[in-house]
């Protein structure tokens, strides 16, 4: 079985180790009603790999997504003016613009041909995290799922009742970022553990006392997992191994940035 692994601080000492990267490939297409848990636990019983205790699970919300019914039809959808003016101006499909509208809280740029708007969930993305690749040629569009730290609990339940095993679930979506080119990883919903590490009013080697040093790992591991479950590699999760997490009933809000303290809106 391909893994990736890399050396990171893995506890708050700052000692060493190693972290383990191993992608689980799902060859069959998830449809909706299907179960994620015995979909992942049938393809690693095939390659005689078991979950252990520490691990965490990192899975692709595209397949989380499906298996909730969040896929759209295109043909149902009925654009507004605004989304055929701006689909028109920039050769889009105007019922994909219609349903980033729909799907967001507010809009929060809007220039050459993009759109980045404000989900429900509070994400900060282009066209809403609505999206038409890998789905079905193009003729229905997946949604981001509509509560993905609920998505993440109930397959981390569903994991544990098959394993026995109470294994940190942290669900992905790609998003680009300001100032730097490409996609990486973004963590949309956590279930099992702290999504940031908090290590102000420790010390460092120097003696410094860290006064803003708080380490977003859940996004961390939601990049290290991306290295091994790319667009093409039909390996929509992946289990962590050897980071030493900290346990507790973690939420995605917990990542966002208030708008108050948000310098960059």
């Amino acid at each position: 079985m391909p893994s990736a692994r890399t050396s990171r601080t893995t506890k708050r000492g700052g000692n060493s180790g190693e972290l383990r990267l191993i992608p689980i490939p799902i060859a069959d297409e998830i449809r909706p009603g299907d179960s994620i848990a015995d979909k992942l636990v049938e393809t690693l019983r095939r390659l005689r790999i078991r979950f252990q205790s520490g691990d965490i699970l990192v899975v692709k919300h595209k397949i989380v997504s499906k298996a909730e019914g969040r896929l759209v039809d295109l043909a149902t959808i009925k654009p507004s003016e605004e989304s055929i003016a701006w689909a028109k101006q920039y050769s889009l499909d105007a019922r994909v613009v219609e349903l980033a509208l729909r799907e967001s809280r507010a809009v929060i740029r809007r220039k050459n041909g993009v759109l980045i708007t404000e989900t429900h969930h509070g994400f900060l993305c282009a066209n809403s995290g609505v999206d038409v690749s890998n789905v079905n040629g193009g003729s229905h569009a997946l949604l981001l799922p509509e509560d993905p730290d609920r998505s993440a609990a109930n397959l981390r339940r569903a994991l544990k009742k098959q394993t026995g095993l109470s294994t940190p679930v942290i669900i992905t979506d790609s998003f680009g970022r300001p100032w730097r080119e490409g996609l990486t990883e973004f963590a949309i919903g956590i279930a099992g553990m702290k999504p940031l590490r908090d290590y102000r009013g420790r010390r460092d080697s120097h003696g410094y006392k860290l006064r803003a040093s708080v380490d977003a790992v859940a996004d961390e591991l939601a990049c290290a997992a991306g290295l091994v479950c790319g667009k093409l590699n039909r390996a929509p999760a992946c289990i962590v191994r050897g980071f030493r997490y900290e346990p507790g009933p973690g939420k995605v809000r917990d990542l966002l940035r208030p708008a108050a303290t948000d310098l960059f809106r």
